[in-house]
């Protein structure tokens, strides 16, 4: 990238299409996590000293409570999002809630009663992230995330874990690719054992995303200078992105009311005038306007790293809501006439999707013709079972005719009513699951055609409320067409018929062999009585296993179509066209946002375009 495109270049560029780098990619945004010894951050100082009584520390205008012990009890995520002719605005978000904030003194009693219903009254901590997002035209485009200050021995009110927890909280941020990390460390420490570093070290151990602020620099001893330059120039512990010297208001000065200007300029004085340090300035490793610059050079390269995967993620988000619109696009003309084509264009498509279905050539969630056949396979199934028990009846009642009702009559003159009351038991029997299978498929194609009515007229909603009570309504006519055939077929299988060549054919060679020549068991036919059902029995089974389903299907799928088809046709003669067509008022709003960001997404793809050409 050229040295002629900055942050603020890239970023107004991408604003100009109401585009933040934000909202494009994560990844875009530089994440600052602000991981501290004894504090957190102020302003582009990035420090908050704590001390023995309260202070408060300016963030872009705003004020947030500082003190001993533990401020900082939750992540607090610090959006700063410049926005041309906005003098300060910000939004506080946590969990489901969301509020607008207009004065920059209100922020830390909107923070510090976040912290409450997160981690509690008292002194713990939670991991929950509480974002805060300032708007203004005096800032620029970064995010920076303010952690919980280091503590190694818990006060009163606070677990015996309290280390371990703030650590485990850090650490989880910390370990985050797309993060800066910023170890805050005061000049009058050995920054070798300092817990922070060593923790930024641990999950960055080449140091290409940890930049280290020293604070301080006033309060260290004479002669331990030259200590603290070797560190800044990278002799001890080598950092890729190195480290700053700053020095903050202390407490005097802000009691005495110095602003951040008068401190800045009262810093450059400091180390152009001391001994040591002045030589840092020409190498631009001191004073907060060079942080400012680093951090800013910094969100540069990382814009410039992530301009690709920008790119495709803004084509993948384009395509996305292109897509999504194409489902809103084309509403209904505004002229009577055009309105009726649209109409039956309309009426068209749901009547060709409906007989898709019963061609079994529309898929939905669920597959019709499978589900149905296994419904039908239950059916049979049942049908299957029935056999089971039939030939042990038909001989109890064989004998029982013997013990109780034989007469005179000799053997072989029988009475064909027992043969039929067998018959027209066992068929009595399968009414009920031959009933219970069309409540089934009733139920399983109504559904699907439910779910047509709802893809075909989403943006429609009085088309789908007529077009969901016809099928209702011929779901019922048909229900009780079919209740009325399988009725008929149960009745005339009372009858017991079947063609003789038919019945001949069931019947096993032993059943077709001629009485015997020595005695009369032969004739009798009672003995034959079970093989003879069973035979008849079968036809009577395929003739179910078959029927039925046949005219569930037959009526239920094919002929509800053919009507449903019809009535919606007949929607065409009606005059309340308008009423008809009438979208949902969220459909409307819905297809202008689409198209909105369908708009945005292509000016920042040209955008993005443009600036990568120009970073050469």
């Amino acid at each position: 990238m050229t040295s002629g495109l900055s942050a603020t270049h890239i970023a107004n560029g991408l604003r100009s299409t109401c585009l933040s780098t934000d909202n494009i990619l994560d990844k875009s945004h530089g994440e600052m996590d602000g991981q501290k010894r004894n504090g957190g951050a102020e302003g582009k100082n990035i420090k908050k000293e704590k001390g023995p009584c309260h202070r408060r520390c300016k963030i872009s205008d705003m004020f947030a409570s500082k003190g001993p012990g533990i401020v900082t009890r939750c992540p607090l995520e610090l959006r700063l999002c410049y926005v041309s002719g906005v003098a300060w605005k910000a939004v506080i978000s946590y969990r489901d809630k969301r509020i607008n904030i207009g004065d920059p003194s209100e922020v830390a009693g909107h923070v510090k009663e976040a912290q409450n219903e997160l981690a509690g009254e008292g002194v713990g901590i939670c991991d929950e992230l509480i974002s805060l997002k300032i708007m203004s035209s005096s800032v620029c485009d970064l995010t920076l995330i303010d952690l919980p200050g280091i503590a190694r021995v818990p006060v009163q009110g606070q677990p015996e874990d309290i280390g371990a927890q703030i650590k485990h909280l850090i650490l989880k941020i910390l370990s985050k690719q797309k993060t800066i990390n910023l170890v805050v460390v005061p000049c009058n420490v050995d920054i070798a054992t300092t817990e922070a570093l060593k923790m930024a070290k641990e999950v960055d151990p080449e140091g290409t995303r940890t930049l280290a602020i020293l604070t301080k620099p006033d309060l260290i001893d004479k002669g331990t200078e030259k200590d603290v330059l070797d560190i800044v120039r990278n002799k001890i512990i080598p950092l890729n992105m190195g480290y700053v010297i700053v020095k903050c208001r202390g407490q005097k000065q802000i009691n005495d009311g110095v602003t951040i200007n008068d401190a800045i300029e009262e810093e450059r004085d400091f180390f152009e005038n001391h001994d040591e340090f002045s030589s840092l300035l020409d190498e631009e490793r001191v004073t907060t306007k060079c942080l400012a610059a680093r951090l800013t050079q910094t969100l540069v390269n990382h814009i410039q790293k992530s301009m690709p995967q920008m790119s495709d993620q803004i084509k993948q988000q384009l395509w996305v809501y292109q897509t999504e619109l194409t489902k809103y696009e084309g509403g209904p003309p505004v002229d009577p006439v055009g309105k009726r084509k649209y109409l039956i264009e309309v009426i068209k498509q749901f009547n060709y999707k409906i007989d898709q279905l019963c061609r079994g050539e529309l898929k939905n969630d669920e597959n019709l013709f499978i589900n149905m056949q296994n419904i039908f396979a239950k059916w049979f199934e049942k049908l299957g079972h029935s056999r089971a028990g039939y030939h042990k009846m038909t001989q109890d009642v064989v004998n029982e005719f013997d013990q109780k009702h034989r007469g005179r009559e000799l053997p072989g003159f029988n009475n064909y009513t027992l043969f039929e009351s067998v018959v027209q038991k066992l068929v009595g029997e399968l009414k009920h699951p031959a009933m219970d299978t069309l409540q089934k498929i009733k139920d399983l194609v109504q559904k699907h055609f439910f779910v047509v009515s709802k893809n075909s007229f989403e943006n429609y909603p009085c088309l789908q409320r007529f077009s969901m009570t016809n099928i209702d309504d011929i779901q019922k006519q048909q229900l009780t067409t079919v209740m009325d055939r399988i009725e008929e077929q149960f009745e005339m299988e009372m009858q017991m018929y079947t063609q003789d060549e038919i019945f001949a054919r069931t019947l096993t060679p032993a059943q077709k062999e001629t009485p015997g020549e020595t005695d009369c068991s032969g004739y009798d036919t009672r003995s034959k009585y079970p093989e003879l059902l069973n035979s008849y029995f079968e036809i009577v089974v395929q003739r179910l296993a078959d029927q039925v389903p046949m005219l569930i299907r037959y009526f239920i799928l094919k002929e509800s179509a053919r009507i449903l088809s019809s009535e919606m046709l007949g929607l065409l003669n009606r005059e309340d066209l308008d009423e008809m067509l009438k979208e949902e008022s969220e459909i409307g709003r819905k297809r202008e946002a689409l198209r909105e960001k369908v708009k945005r997404l292509g000016l920042a793809n040209n955008k993005i375009s443009s600036l990568w050409d120009q970073s050469g």
